[in-house]
């Protein structure tokens, strides 16, 4: 493990004084719509970080909105992280999220090599509410699965963890009705694939709350929970994993780090319902991103 921890309750990454940590975001960059890039640029430059993009993919705008373009990356990845050795570039955490192709699967063991000691975070987007992204191939699936192995923090839906646990997904997997002992079945089977700390986002049971639940491979396990509001955003996960690791490389503990995120996705999802069109426009972050500079005090 490149970065291990006992508890949920020690910094994850260890930041020492004033020193500028560099996060590699491998993301898709996506023109309107607020998710991905768009969102992992600023909250982690307001955490005090020095972000490096590695856009896997460029759209025009999300996928819920009709004729949208996307620009697979893929051909120009080896490249692109080729330059990046040649200049020295030092990486302190491996980000990862929406990816084109199985092949950027390779060029993320790529940025794993060639920083082995870098904190590694998987976002496997790839589904949600028991439907595969519409972008997304059983072979992209299944290689998003196995960057599973060997992550740091793995922050899957449960649709997600079932695709990469190989159980069959589909309405059970919508995010209700799912139990303590479920979610703790399943944060226990990612656990057994190789990851470090998983945190099982989104679980609802129509009791007005939004569950996470986190497990580590120390045994520890417990669950952070918020109000559910009655609308849905598009790049909430983005953001909340995006706050989770500016969290993290502001040196808060999991259980912090955990906690703000989802604090901080209820409230910028407030901030969202006051603006136009805002369940076409996604999540509105930015008035209160003081609050994610604030981590670092």
């Amino acid at each position: 493990m490149s970065n291990a921890i006992t508890s949920p309750d020690q910094p994850v990454y260890q930041r020492e004084g004033g020193y500028i940590p560099r996060v590699a975001a491998v993301h898709d960059l996506c023109g309107y719509g607020k998710c991905s890039l768009a969102v992992a640029i600023p909250v982690l430059s307001a955490a005090g970080c020095d972000v490096c993009p590695v856009p896997t993919s460029l759209f025009s705008s999300h996928t819920a909105f009709p004729g949208w373009y996307m620009h697979d990356t893929t051909d120009m990845l080896p490249d692109y992280l080729a330059a990046w050795s040649k200049i020295g570039v030092d990486i302190d955490a491996v980000y990862s999220g929406f990816l084109g192709s199985p092949e950027q699967v390779d060029r993320i063991r790529d940025l794993y090599a060639m920083y082995p000691d870098a904190l590694r975070i998987v976002d496997p987007v790839m589904a949600d509410h028991g439907k595969v992204y519409p972008t997304y191939t059983p072979e992209l699936c299944s290689a998003m699965a196995e960057l599973a192995e060997g992550a740091d923090v793995l922050t899957p839906n449960l649709t997600e963890a079932a695709i990469i646990l190989g159980e069959p997904i589909g309405d059970a997997w919508a995010g209700e009705n799912i139990s303590d002992d479920e979610a703790h079945r399943l944060t226990d089977a990612l656990l057994a694939k190789g990851t470090h700390n998983v945190v099982l986002k989104g679980i609802q049971r129509g009791d007005g709350q939004i569950r996470n639940f986190v497990g580590t491979a120390g045994g520890a396990f417990f669950e952070v929970s918020n109000e559910l509001l009655p609308y849905m955003l598009h790049g909430t996960g983005d953001l909340y994993a995006s706050c989770l690791l500016a969290g993290i490389m502001a040196g808060r503990t999991l259980r912090e780090s955990v906690t703000f995120a989802g604090d901080f996705v209820h409230d910028a999802m407030l901030v969202s319902a006051q603006q136009p069109q805002f369940q076409e426009r996604g999540v509105s972050f930015e008035t209160n991103l003081g609050r994610v500079a604030d981590l670092l005090k």
